[in-house]
């Protein structure tokens, strides 16, 4: 049976770059694994009070099923501040609640951070292992996968370039490999 990896991207802004980079990196996981991009963007803002089956939201029941159905991600954020956007620590703390039902839980992952900046992300990229971490999600350590400079990775088209494709095709393959030896 082909394991399915979900792929988040931490970016709610139409056309971001974090979009793009997801889209390689879909097609290449895709040739090893079912492949379910997870919408984040439609969760509203986490609530503690609406924790447990009784009170939570459609939105967050359906997303908290389909994150513990999955077998591994493959996380692809933007920097904000030097950490992870909202709308992605949203996400991860939606599907790791109620307590004791963290979906995310023992699975294996991947993060790609991505920035218009020198260093690639790595705020962001560090904080989301911390959180992941946490959540007993199982990160990936080598490759660590920044993309810096995202806007010169890109043609007058806005296409990645190939030297781009590249890169992230080999973070992807380093990643199939590793989690094909993590998988639960």
């Amino acid at each position: 049976m082909s394991k399915k990896v979900g792929i988040l991207v931490g970016s709610s802004r139409p056309g971001s770059y974090s979009q793009l980079v997801a889209e390689t990196v879909s097609q290449r996981l895709s040739q090893s694994f079912v492949i379910e991009t997870l919408p984040i963007n439609h969760l509203g803002l986490f609530d503690q009070g609406l924790d447990d089956a009784d009170h939570s939201p459609v939105e967050w029941t359906e997303f908290r099923d389909k994150v513990k159905k999955l077998d591994g991600y493959v996380f692809i954020t933007p920097e904000h501040n030097r950490s992870i956007p909202a709308v992605l620590k949203n996400a991860l703390d939606i599907a790791s609640r109620p307590y004791g039902e963290n979906g995310w839980n023992d699975k294996p992952a991947a993060i790609i951070s991505v920035s218009p900046g020198a260093i690639g992300g790595f705020g962001a990229n560090h904080h989301l292992r911390q959180v992941l971490s946490f959540l007993n999600v199982h990160t990936m350590d080598q490759p660590e996968m920044y993309i810096g400079h995202i806007a010169d990775s890109m043609n007058d088209d806005g296409i990645l370039m190939e030297k781009t494709v590249d890169f992230i095709n080999s973070a992807v393959d380093s990643y199939v490999q590793w989690a094909d030896q993590n998988f639960k």
